[in-house]
């Protein structure tokens, strides 16, 4: 018992001199001092504005479909962090996803915020090997960093919380988090490691994951430069500038 009480008594000296020592740094800061502590802090005041007036410039704080395939390649260039849902229509589990994310996008501007119809852009989801729907993409800076797929990393249940699935999509710094990242939030699903591919059972694409197995496997596909190439021309198909920034996701 004395032992537990020297080992409080020396934490809470130690606590008692870092206070010291700051209260101590504070009151010998001068007049310049304190000057350059209050321009430093206007200076990362004014940049944030800046970030977040570009950030709204660029349709970020909303949640929209986007029109066509080709557009995933302008907000790449845009937006530094990006979360783009690929759907289909007769998918139930797509509309559960759209509720929350509608909710994620006014309150976390510093991501992009989107959805693309899986059946409308067939080159994207060969290329970012959709299979499963739904299915949320995680871009940072061009690169593709991970995968929500289907409902099996939020509890395999349709009633998930929109807490749980920020916590998910937070996991790699997409959006920032204020919570414990090592922590599910309500301890509604039990945390695991995350798997990234899938076993795919047919061409189709599946409507619910429940029964699929997850494989770890890398987010990125191999040999992407020479599948790109290897595709017939098609008039529908991205420029070759655009083929240069999807290569940037490889």
């Amino acid at each position: 018992m004395a032992n537990v009480e020297n080992q409080l008594l020396q934490v809470t000296q130690a606590i008692e001199k870092q206070v010291d020592a700051t209260i101590e740094q504070i009151d010998n800061l001068d007049i310049n001092d304190l000057e350059q502590l209050r321009k430093n802090r206007m200076k990362e005041l004014r940049k944030h504005e800046e970030e977040k007036r570009e950030w709204l410039k660029n349709d970020h704080g909303k949640y929209e479909e986007l029109p066509e395939e080709k557009c995933f390649f302008d907000i790449i260039k845009k937006s530094e962090n990006i979360v783009l849902h690929f759907y289909v229509n007769s998918s139930e589990r797509c509309q559960i996803v759209d509720k929350h994310l509608k909710i994620l996008a006014p309150k976390h501007i510093e991501a992009r915020f989107a959805k693309l119809n899986a059946e409308k852009c067939p080159f994207l989801a060969e290329k970012l090997k959709i299979k499963v729907i739904p299915t949320i993409v995680l871009i940072h800076n061009t690169i593709l960093v991970d995968k929500i797929i289907g409902f099996s990393e939020i509890g395999n249940r349709d009633d998930f919380s929109t807490e749980v699935l920020e916590w998910r999509i937070a996991q790699n710094g997409i959006i920032k988090y204020e919570g414990d990242l090592s922590v599910v939030p309500d301890q509604q699903i039990q945390k695991k490691s995350r798997g990234y591919g899938k076993k795919i059972r047919d061409s189709a694409y599946n409507r619910n994951d429940d029964d699929l197995d997850i494989e770890e496997d890398g987010l990125r596909g191999d040999n992407l430069k020479s599948e790109i190439l290897s595709l017939p021309a098609q008039s529908n198909e991205p420029t070759a500038e655009e083929l240069a920034e999807l290569e940037a996701l490889d």
